[in-house]
């Protein structure tokens, strides 16, 4: 979905207070000052929230010691470990600018990131400095070594002494700091592109903080498990921001990062009532061993996006609480809510002035129709991008970046990216992304439904769906798979499975189905379909084929003379 989902209100929420002036994230987090309830934990580890914001001026004076002229952008490489939220906390609180550094970007990648955006102070550990030691990142921040002035590894000897020297340091004062000043730049997550840096102000993060804890009726007395990566909008959106604005917990994962296999015992350890997530980790969590007593835990609410739809569901059964799982985007510009009646394979319903587009003529899409059996009739003419004709108001626009910009502002309308159709009642099905078309001699049509489909395979954790070049004409449609721990991938039976999906057209079936230990993904578990795509059928993971096509029925290995006969025919 759109590059990087954060946090959309669903459609039962109630609505927000009435405008006026507004909170920032300085004041939210200036609030907790003196507040000895827990504030943050980790492991066996506790602070208040006190604590939390004492140690966070510390920083946050440090900073100010540091501070050179320009954009006041501090860059942060870290796990979900406590630093980060301390870092979080100085900077809303200094009104810096957080740069959400993203470790699987490597290499010249990251360092264009950061280039990019100006930062002038990477705070970092031990882990992460190889992947920008040496590397240029602007005049600003200069070389990157320990003892540079501009780097703070956390595990360098004289970390501790500089963030020792500023502690006792005042409390900024919160009403410095505006609602449009500038509190993050979230990069998205480039599963189809060159990631963006979104720029998301005090004023925008405050307000959906306290919308989300008050929607979801969240207080002091909660414990909010904030295991997505803190770079990333829904972390901050959804988990870190929520419990900041609740003066509730924030409880990070023991291993720094997400695990499936730590999933519940932290939620035993802290008395986790709220989880929020996107991307896969109900699959990956539900994968995991089922016990008798799973839904013997404190987990009241799970909030996210791109959940599996039989996922969510599961979930919510399994562990005894109560899942919803919305679409939104990072830029903030569209949302879609599920709501009790929403059919099966549905985002569900979308506020007001919510379209699905022509892209190119900016006519609004016909309604989705199907057969009886639920196969997409009229894919080519019902699918289209998502619009939202009054979101763009809320997009606060990218960082130094007015192409990217421009084109999701379009004739004053808001640009998902996202492919979508919806049907007569009104209902939104995701499609994929905007470069997510497939021409199948002759007929077009989108891959997110199909992935969806392959899904329903009991052997299958995870798909992706994209297209490979034809010798001829168009495309051919590749599937790669992510199988269950202990499953294996039988040809014969995946070809017979294929046989009975009523709602499968007849040119959708895979003609090439790669099977991965591990699809390549992002931090938060998005298939980087670009990266399949790229890679082809030329690749280390197992591939298997139908050499006379999907209707051939047969599928056998692609083997080192296939592949050379296939690069022969495409030049």
């Amino acid at each position: 979905m759109s590059d990087d989902a954060a946090v959309a209100r669903p459609a039962t929420a109630p609505a927000p207070a009435s405008p006026g002036p507004g909170p920032t994230m300085a004041g939210l987090l200036a609030a907790r000052a003196g507040d000895d309830r827990p504030g943050l934990a980790v492991g066996d580890h506790r602070w208040s929230w006190d604590e939390v914001i004492r140690a966070a001026a510390a920083r946050a004076a440090l900073f100010e010691d540091r501070r050179l002229p320009g954009p006041p952008h501090v860059a942060v490489l870290l796990d979900n470990v406590p630093e980060h939220a301390l870092w979080l906390t100085a900077c809303a609180l200094a009104g810096a600018v957080v740069v959400g550094a993203n470790p699987t970007h490597r290499g010249e990648d990251l360092a264009r990131d950061l280039r990019h955006t100006r930062c002038q102070l990477l705070v970092t550990d031990a882990r992460y400095l190889p992947l920008v030691e040496g590397r240029s990142l602007g005049e600003a921040l200069g070389t990157v070594t320990a003892d540079s002035g501009r780097v703070l590894v956390l595990d360098a000897a004289d970390y501790d002494a500089d963030v020792a020297a500023f502690e006792g340091a005042p409390v900024p004062d919160p009403d410095d700091v505006a609602e449009a000043d500038l509190g993050q730049l979230i990069f998205t997550s480039g599963t189809s592109g060159a990631p963006k840096a979104c720029r998301c102000t005090q004023g925008r993060l405050a307000r959906i903080s306290v919308i989300v804890a008050e929607m979801f009726g969240l207080g002091a007395e909660d414990v909010c498990y904030v295991a997505m990566p803190l770079f990333h909008s829904n972390a901050l959106m959804a988990g870190w921001g929520p419990a900041v604005a609740a003066g509730a917990t924030v409880a990070l994962p023991a291993a720094g990062r997400f695990s499936a296999s730590g999933f519940l015992p932290d939620v035993r350890r802290h008395g986790v009532s709220y989880f929020n997530y996107v991307g896969k980790p109900l699959s990956y969590v539900l994968a995991t061993e089922e016990g008798p007593d799973d839904a013997d835990n404190s987990l009241r609410l799970v909030f996210g996006n791109e959940g599996a739809e039989a996922d969510v569901a599961r979930f919510g059964t399994r562990f005894g609480c109560t899942v919803i799982d919305s679409y939104g985007s990072t830029e903030g510009g569209a949302t879609v809510s599920r709501t009790p009646d929403t059919p099966p394979g549905a985002l569900g319903r979308a506020p007001e002035g919510t379209m699905v587009v022509d892209p190119d003529t900016g006519a609004e899409c016909p309604p989705a129709r199907f057969d009886v059996h639920g196969r997409l009739l009229n894919a080519e003419e019902a699918t289209g991008e998502l619009v939202s004709t009054t979101g763009a108001a809320g997009f606060e626009g990218y960082w130094d970046n007015d192409e990217a910009e421009t084109a999701r502002r379009r004739n004053g309308w808001y640009w998902t990216g996202d492919l979508a159709y919806r049907d007569e009642a009104g209902f939104f099905y995701f499609a994929g992304r905007s470069g997510d078309w497939l021409r199948v001699d002759g007929e077009n049509f989108a891959t997110a439904p199909l992935a969806r489909l392959l899904e329903r395979h009991p052997a299958v954790r995870l798909a992706a769906v994209y297209a490979v070049p034809d010798p001829v004409v168009g495309d051919q449609v590749m599937a790669a798979l992510e199988l269950h721990d202990g499953a294996r991938f039988d040809p014969d039976e995946f070809a017979a499975f294929l046989a009975r999906q009523e709602d499968l057209g007849t040119k959708q079936a895979p003609r090439f189905v790669r099977v991965c230990d591990r699809l390549p993904a992002t931090a938060t578990a998005k298939v980087l379909t670009r990266v399949l795509r790229d890679e082809g059928w030329s690749c280390a993971d197992p591939v298997w084929w139908t050499p006379e096509g999907p209707a051939g029925g047969r599928y056998r290995r692609l083997d080192a003379q296939d592949r050379a006969q296939l690069e022969s025919a495409l030049q």
